[in-house]
């Protein structure tokens, strides 16, 4: 009678073990596993150098079988001639379902920090307008980020002088190494096949959004429609009935701007 009492105890105790086990493999598929962070040393265009402190965390949107990518990635770094270190966040967020942005480059001009990234992948490339280059400039106004223009972006910025390759198990080597030196960055980046990634381009490019990667429309609620639903109609009135059709509110309804003049 003892032994089977024992016996009960023993299953009850591994019954509430494997429940609290799932219950965290759901959580950390919702909030995000894990993270790294390390340390880079960044050039800047007048031969100075800064420590960037780098981190990131995993999790958002992925397919059955693949590790989560990187759900949120954040800077910290002190500008020349300032005794403040400021920071930059890659938010998650779900229209995109990962970060928003790759970070390319951090510049500095007259103590004025900027920061260089592109669109992390085809959802946020078309959220963030379709950049052509692929880039979203980012100035520091002295408290906050403000997005600017690629023509804003001082002319004296030409190089990609941050790690790009930074998936976990290249993160994980980052942080094990503690402090990637400026040389590397610099050695690594100029292997890049892809142009916009070996230094900082001012004129247009083909397809740069990515192969493959057409125009959509954001229904504000975490869904797209190609920009075709849209394009095809024969006048206004039936786009926009597309809009209401498709439940896409008049901030994000394309119609108005697409038969402007019509």
């Amino acid at each position: 009678m003892r032994s089977n009492q024992l016996r009960l105890k023993r299953m009850i105790k591994f019954g509430l073990f494997l429940m609290m086990a799932v219950s965290m493999n759901i959580s950390a598929g919702l909030l995000g596993v894990g993270g790294n962070s390390w340390k880079e040393e960044v050039l800047l265009h007048d031969g100075q150098r800064i420590i960037v402190e780098r981190s990131q965390r995993y999790g958002g949107r992925s397919e059955p079988g693949q590790s989560g990518p990187i759900k949120e990635h954040s800077i910290r770094f002190t500008p020349p001639g300032s005794s403040k270190a400021i920071a930059w966040n890659s938010e998650y967020s779900d229209d995109v379902g990962r970060a928003n942005f790759n970070l390319l480059a951090v510049h500095a001009l007259n103590g004025t920090p900027y920061i260089v990234a592109s669109p992390n992948l085809c959802l946020s490339y078309n959220k963030w307008g379709r950049p052509n280059p692929p880039y979203v400039v980012f100035k520091h106004d002295g408290s906050q980020w403000q997005r600017i223009a690629l023509e804003a972006l001082p002319i004296e910025f030409k190089t990609i002088n941050v790690v790009l390759s930074i998936q976990k198990l290249q993160a994980e080597e980052l942080s094990a190494a503690g402090l990637t030196s400026a040389e590397t960055i610099s050695q690594s980046n100029r292997r890049s096949e892809i142009p916009e990634f070996r230094s900082i381009l001012r004129e247009a490019i083909v397809n740069a959004g990515g192969e493959g990667c057409g125009e959509m429309v954001s229904n504000g609620k975490g869904g797209w429609l190609g920009i075709d639903w849209f394009k095809s109609q024969p006048n206004l009135d039936a786009c926009l009935k597309v809009c209401a059709q498709k439940g896409i509110s008049s901030e994000f309804c394309p119609c108005k701007n697409l038969f402007k003049g019509k």
